[in-house]
């Protein structure tokens, strides 16, 4: 990583992680851009970044290409008024951002972009992100999660497809841009598909980056199926239920360890409380059978079985 003056994507060549190690994570990165940019806000990134606008080919002059890519990223995020001057020199991370006060900010990429040119747009996609979020002042504590903040904010606002379709891996290399999982890209891509309507599956040139979307896609539809929503299968139901006769049998008991739902009692009688399944506040419903919630922060319109 570099210094306080810039952050860098980060890439590998050692055995990718795989799974969903920092969803917790991912989770409270997208409520916090949900609350600095509001549902209005949010929406006007309803259309992803073409794959034409970050096409980048061996016949394109290296320097004028990554200045095109960088203002149609630009553009993208709705930062018309920055400028980024992209350079290309040694060094161990794939990219970096000086986050000064702007209208320009100096971008360095890896050499190796030099003769990677396809993987172009994913690094600028990260690191004007890095421009926005800064502008904003959305920040998480620590390189890490702040890292992690930049990917989801990218994915969730239409350009970090590109970062997911940088991820290739065979029996004797690999190649990943970014801190995030290639299973918690395609989560952040899913959510984002399903909040917008939209399929970037066949926006793919890698193989592995439609198994790891798929993968995600399957773990964001769990959220959608947990109670007390609705559409929660018959086992889960069943868990709920119990939980729920103990919470009213024992007033103040917390729920079962790993349970998506807790229990509160109050004057109006018991309420359960839940994540939104597309911004992941949290909700309070009152537990009185069948219920419709609307998420105040994403304007999501929830059934519910309580």
């Amino acid at each position: 990583m570099a210094d306080g003056s810039g952050k860098h994507v980060r890439s590998t060549g050692s055995p990718v992680v795989h799974g969903f190690p920092h969803l917790e994570t991912v989770r409270s990165a997208i409520t916090a851009l949900y609350r600095r940019l509001s549902y209005d806000g949010v929406r006007g990134y309803a259309t992803s970044l073409a794959p034409v606008d970050a096409a980048f080919s061996d016949q394109d002059d290296l320097y004028l290409g990554a200045q095109r890519v960088a203002r149609a990223v630009v553009q993208h995020l709705h930062l018309p008024d920055a400028r980024m001057i992209v350079g290309f020199r040694t060094m161990e991370h794939a990219a970096g951002v000086e986050l000064a006060a702007g209208p320009e900010y100096f971008v360095e990429l890896n050499d190796r972009f030099r003769t990677h040119r396809r993987d172009i747009g994913a690094a600028l996609a990260h690191e004007v992100t890095h421009v926005l979020l800064h502008r904003l002042g959305l920040e998480f504590p620590g390189t890490r999660d702040n890292e992690i903040l930049t990917d989801t904010v990218t994915t969730y606002l239409g350009a970090g497809w590109l970062l997911l379709d940088a991820f290739r891996e065979d029996a004797v290399s690999s190649q990943k841009l970014g801190y995030l999982t290639p299973e918690e890209f395609g989560y952040v891509l899913a959510e984002r598909a399903s909040a917008f309507d939209e399929d970037p599956s066949p926006w793919f040139t890698s193989p592995q980056a439609y198994e790891a979307f798929t993968a995600g896609r399957e773990r964001a539809l769990r959220d959608s199926r947990q109670p007390p929503l609705a559409a929660a299968g018959r086992a889960d139901r069943r868990r709920y239920a119990k939980d729920r006769r103990h919470a009213q049998d024992r007033p103040g008991t917390p729920a079962a360890p790993g349970a998506p739902y807790a229990f509160e009692s109050g004057p109006a009688g018991p309420r359960v409380s839940f994540a939104c399944p597309t911004c992941h506040q949290r909700i309070r419903v009152p537990v009185r059978g069948r219920v419709r919630a609307r998420c105040g922060l994403c304007r999501t319109v929830l059934d519910c079985d309580t």
